[in-house]
């Protein structure tokens, strides 16, 4: 059976197993990740994994319980020290680093797999984190004297280089880094991230990766899950028909990009042909609206006239 039929028989099987762990209640992340893992390894069993970091936050519990004063440093030192998680610096584009069976396996990964190890086994040990959604480097937050002590100063984690404290000048360092020169920094930027917006950039990472990696059946089983996990994700539509082309389901293609040019804020006419290619995992401002659908149009009366011959 081809690759790409292979997964498209167990898009659905995953899709669901990822929407009842994001439906569930409390905070857990873990379920999901594991869901995710599934694209690249479809017979992972998840209840050892789980088992792992059920005894890393006990014994990460052990370690805040011997400490008085600095409960994020003890968790470190656990952590990154005795534990030895390490951001992948060498190999960070390897797809391993994004699934977290891979990352508690090998003890590396790329930020936001970190910070999901580092979410997990610290509520396992009661010390309170939260995700921060920061641009191009996904980040946690803590009160430094913990969840009882509201007055606490609140501590910005970097959970790829050992669980560093970051001040306000890092982060806008960071966001510089990989923003731009002219990118504005807000303390909007360091808010609590929900679970659903965490899942959804683990996605939307993969989905990067594997176009990069030209992994197309990959990028459009991830495509699908995002489009199951928030169904108006109007970009990711306009992606999946994308890789629908690449990969010569013209039908499910022309769908797709159809209902996308559909969905546009603005109702938008056929415009003249342009030379522009629309890419995937682009994203766009309200000013690159038209021009978009220019290429998208074109893409769309290609496929028209495919799909005629082979009615």
């Amino acid at each position: 059976m081809p690759f790409s039929l292979h997964l498209n028989s167990r898009t659905a099987e995953v899709a669901s197993e990822l929407q009842k762990a994001l439906n569930a209640t409390g905070h857990d992340l873990a379920p999901a990740a594991l869901a995710i893992a599934r694209v690249e390894y479809p017979s992972l069993d998840s209840k050892p994994y789980a088992a792992m970091l059920d005894r890393m936050g006990e014994e990460a519990a052990k370690r805040l319980k011997a400490t008085t004063h600095d409960p994020i440093r003890a968790f470190n030192e656990y952590l990154y020290d005795e534990q030895r998680f390490v951001g992948n610096r060498e190999r960070y584009d390897d797809p391993r680093n994004s699934f977290i069976n891979e990352v508690l396996d090998r003890r590396t990964g790329i930020p936001i797999s970190l910070a999901v190890v580092y979410l997990e086994v610290a509520r396992r040990a009661g010390l309170p984190v939260e995700g921060v959604n920061f641009p191009g480097h996904f980040l946690l937050r803590a009160r430094d004297g913990g969840a009882s002590d509201a007055r606490s100063e609140v501590s910005i984690i970097d959970p790829f280089h050992g669980g560093a404290r970051l001040s306000e000048y890092d982060c806008r360092q960071l966001l510089r880094q990989h923003v731009g020169d002219e990118a504005a920094f807000d303390t909007g930027l360091l808010q609590p991230a929900t679970r659903h917006e965490i899942v959804v950039r683990m996605l939307v990472n993969l989905k990067r990766l594997y176009v990069r990696m030209r992994s197309f059946p990959q990028a459009r089983f991830v495509a699908d899950l995002l489009l199951t996990v928030d169904p108006t994700a109007v970009s990711e539509l306009r992606d999946r028909g994308l890789l629908a082309y690449h990969l010569q389901d013209f039908g499910a293609a022309l769908r797709d990009l159809e209902n996308y040019l559909q969905l546009l804020p603005r109702q938008v006419d056929e415009p003249e042909p342009s030379t522009m290619t629309a890419e995937i995992g682009d994203e766009t401002t309200e000013e690159e609206v038209a021009d978009e659908s220019t290429q998208i149009w074109e893409h769309i009366k290609n496929l028209r006239k495919r799909v005629a011959g082979f009615n």
